[in-house]
C-alpha cells in the first residue's frame, strides 16, 4: 500500500494545478447545460482520452520532450492531466460548437490551453526538454481547429 501512495507522486512540485484545473473541468462537463448528446460525450472522451495518452507515450515518454510530474512515474497528476483535461477541453469545444463560431471558440480555447500549460511550466509540474510553447500553439490550433470539427463530423454521420 505503501508502493501505491509511493507512485501517486503526491510531493511533486505544483501538483496542487493540474488536479484542480481537472477537477474543475470534469465538474463543469457534468453540469453545464449539454447541447450535444451523451453518445458524442462518451465517443469524445473516448477518442480524445485515447489521443492524449498515445501522444503521452510518444512525445514525453519516446521522444523525451517533456516531463511531467517525476519522469520515472505517472503520478496522480499525470493520470488527472491526461485524462480530465483534454477530454473536458474537447468535450466543451464541441458542446458550444457551430460553423459560425468555429475560430472564435477554436481562439478562445487555444488561449485556455495555452494558459493551463502555462500554469503547470510556471509551477514546476511540467519541464520542457525540447519542446516548447509555439509548438503547444500550433497543436491546440489544429486540434480545435480541424481535428475536433472533423470528429464532430464523423461522429455526426450516418
Amino acid at each position: 500500500m505503501h508502493e501505491f501512495f509511493t507512485n501517486l507522486d503526491l510531493h511533486a512540485k505544483g501538483l496542487w494545478f493540474p488536479v484542480s484545473v481537472s477537477i474543475l473541468l470534469a465538474l463543469t462537463v457534468l453540469f453545464i447545460p449539454k447541447n450535444i448528446p451523451r453518445k458524442e460525450i462518451y465517443i469524445t472522451f473516448g477518442v480524445v482520452g485515447l489521443a492524449t495518452w498515445l501522444s503521452d507515450g510518444i512525445l514525453s515518454r519516446a521522444l523525451d520532450l517533456f516531463d511531467i510530474g517525476d519522469p520515472k512515474k505517472a503520478g496522480l497528476g499525470d493520470i488527472l492531466s491526461y485524462t480530465f483535461i483534454p477530454t473536458s477541453l474537447a468535450i466543451l469545444f464541441i458542446n458550444y460548437f457551430t460553423r459560425k463560431n468555429r475560430w472564435i471558440l477554436t481562439s478562445w480555447f487555444t488561449l485556455a490551453a495555452f494558459l493551463i500549460e502555462f500554469g503547470m511550466v510556471q509551477l514546476g509540474y511540467l519541464k520542457f526538454k525540447g519542446w516548447n510553447g509555439y509548438f503547444s500553439i500550433i497543436a491546440f490550433v489544429i486540434a480545435f481547429g480541424f481535428l475536433l470539427p472533423l470528429h464532430l463530423k464523423i461522429i455526426r454521420s450516418d
